[in-house]
């Protein structure tokens, strides 16, 4: 299972289009409110997401949390003490950390990129404390994914679901999206 995090003022693409290429992929996705049961993205889409944050059972059926960016929506996902925890609990059961956009700087924060090589979205660098800045778009290293902003949304996606799912799924939907 996968938990996508939805705070107020995310970025709608960064999150609705690796959701979508999750589920074509055959994951399970479950999204989640952060600071209530609807979220309101940076560019005043409204989404209803399946539980609020005070739901999210934290399991060995957990395989990965997905943070998208945005703003404010990254520093809302921050302040979250469930997404924290859920941080801690994949970083400490080597699960899975997908963040893109100006979401890297969370788990970058917290020291779990140092040494690891990763992307953000243009002037977060300074918070990824201890990385190896890429100039890829979209960078996996170990069970963390990064990705740069909502322009890679797509490939960000496809990592995804390469990494938590299969790589010949990842290619199977990228086939039928027509993906270059």
């Amino acid at each position: 299972m996968i938990y996508v995090f939805l705070a107020n003022g995310f970025e709608e693409t960064e999150a609705v289009a690796p959701i979508d290429i999750l589920k074509r992929a055959g994951a399970e996705v479950v999204t989640v409110g952060v600071g209530g049961d609807s979220i309101t993205g940076s560019h005043g889409i409204t989404v209803i997401p399946d539980i609020i944050e005070q739901d999210v059972i934290l399991t060995d059926k957990v395989d990965m949390i997905v943070l998208p960016g945005g703003m404010p929506g990254t520093l809302n996902l921050e302040k979250s003490e469930t997404v924290q925890r859920a941080i801690k609990f994949c970083a400490d059961n080597d699960k899975y950390i997908g963040a893109i956009c100006a979401a890297p700087s969370i788990i970058g924060s917290l020291g779990l990129l140092s040494g690891k090589e990763a992307i953000c979205f243009p002037g977060f660098e300074d918070a990824l404390a201890g990385a190896k800045i890429s100039d890829k778009k979209v960078v996996v290293d170990g069970k963390y994914i990064t990705a740069a902003g909502a322009g890679v949304a797509v490939e960000f996606g496809l990592a995804l679901a390469a990494n938590v799912v299969s790589p010949a799924k990842s290619d199977k939907v990228r086939a039928s999206m027509q993906c270059i």
